[in-house]
């Protein structure tokens, strides 16, 4: 996925989300790798994925202190009084220990809680992961016919290679035109954190992504359309969850709630993908709903009556962050504690950079100041990091 949403609140006044996530932004707009998409809800950002990936090889070298450990594999917590007190990990080199004071799971998946014997749960009904794929050509496919819709063509059943139907969208890229980054596989019922579930929807993942350049190869206009390329990983959205010390809910998401140690913002809607029907379902602060279906009508309504004031942005306590029994460790990322509803809005990258900000700063207050996690002030990391709302 090659898009970052809104940094600004509903109102497009009022800039809620700073720190990292807009540095990052900066940065690669200075270098022609991203473009901005104003008073778009759905995209503030359009990135190209390369020149992130060495953006953020940039930011780490100008920390010399900072010790990357890529090509390297988690294999288990050794946990003392309850502490956990080294990751054990396996690379090139072979199997080796990271000691450290504090431990932050940006896993996603929950593996250093799960091993670490943290409290985490699992839904039976979980978001499907999607594989994202680079294509050529698409923009002659739409030149050719006006009426040309992507979603509708890639999962007509009218085709034999049709896509399940899921939701579709795509996105240019800064810098590479006439390629498109097209989000549309699905693959339903996979639990990503089971080695074998996660081999075989990736190795599914990537026969759709095929499948989608034979479909608009047949169209009118598409003796152009190629598959440039296939993510290198599978984009799961959901397996594990933390159970930390608080649990956002949809309820208090889509109100506004605001919470005193709050240490992030978001105006990205409820974002649900279905995995026991067709697409997926929105949920707006403005109390809309929408219901969305690849080549059908949108189904809109409403979640609540109009109000007088509707909120224009949303928190995340930090106590989301903080699983339940925890000493040094913290989550961050897709792994933090929220119902379905609020899940839905939080898991998406603007707000995964957030909570690993605030984590990370956290975690440094934590070792000045000899406390558990628990014990951090939330005021305190909102002063270590740039928090543009205040609260």
């Amino acid at each position: 996925v090659n898009i970052w949403h809104s940094v600004f609140d509903t109102t497009y006044t009022r800039q809620i989300i700073g720190g990292l996530t807009q540095e990052v932004v900066d940065r690669l707009l200075a270098r022609g790798g991203a473009a901005i998409n104003d008073y778009n809800p759905s995209t503030y950002a359009r990135l190209n994925s390369a020149e992130l990936i060495c953006q953020l090889d940039a930011l780490i070298r100008e920390h010399p202190t900072i010790r990357p450990f890529l090509h390297t594999r988690f294999v288990r917590p050794l946990v003392r009084d309850g502490r956990v007190t080294e990751a054990i990990v396996e690379d090139r080199t072979g199997r080796r220990a990271i000691r450290a004071k504090v431990f932050i799971d940006a896993s996603g998946d929950g593996d250093l809680l799960a091993r670490a014997g943290l409290p985490t749960e699992k839904r039976d009904d979980l978001q499907p992961p999607t594989v994202c794929a680079i294509l050529a050509g698409v923009d002659d496919v739409q030149a050719a016919d006006a009426s040309f819709n992507l979603g509708g063509a890639l999962c007509d059943p009218a085709h034999p290679k049709a896509l399940p139907v899921g939701f579709v969208w795509s996105s240019p890229i800064p810098g590479l035109p006439g390629l498109r980054m097209i989000a549309g596989t699905r693959v339903s019922g996979a639990d990503c954190s089971d080695a074998d579930q996660l081999t075989a929807a990736e190795m599914e993942g990537r026969r759709q992504a095929r499948a989608m350049r034979d479909i608009l190869a047949d169209r009118p206009g598409g003796q152009s359309v190629a598959l440039a390329q296939v993510a290198s990983y599978i984009g799961v959205r959901e397996t594990r969850h933390a159970c930390c010390l608080y649990r956002l809910t949809e309820q208090d998401l889509l109100t506004g709630v605001r919470f005193d140690d709050a240490i992030a913002n978001g105006s990205y809607r409820v974002d649900v993908h279905h995995s026991g029907r067709p697409g997926l379902t929105f949920r707006y602060l403005d109390g809309r709903e929408e219901y969305l279906v690849p080549g059908r009508p949108t189904v809109i309504g409403r979640w609540r009556e109009p109000i007088d004031e509707d909120p224009t942005f949303y928190q995340i306590p930090y106590r989301s962050l903080v699983p339940r029994g925890a000493v040094n460790v913290l989550a961050a990322g897709r792994l933090i504690d929220a119902d379905r509803g609020a899940y839905g809005a939080t898991r998406v990258m603007v707000n995964c950079n957030q909570t690993g900000q605030a984590a990370g700063a956290a975690a440094v207050l934590a070792i000045r100041g000899a406390c558990g996690v628990a014990d951090v002030d939330a005021g305190e990391i909102r002063g270590a990091i740039d928090w543009r709302c205040g609260v």
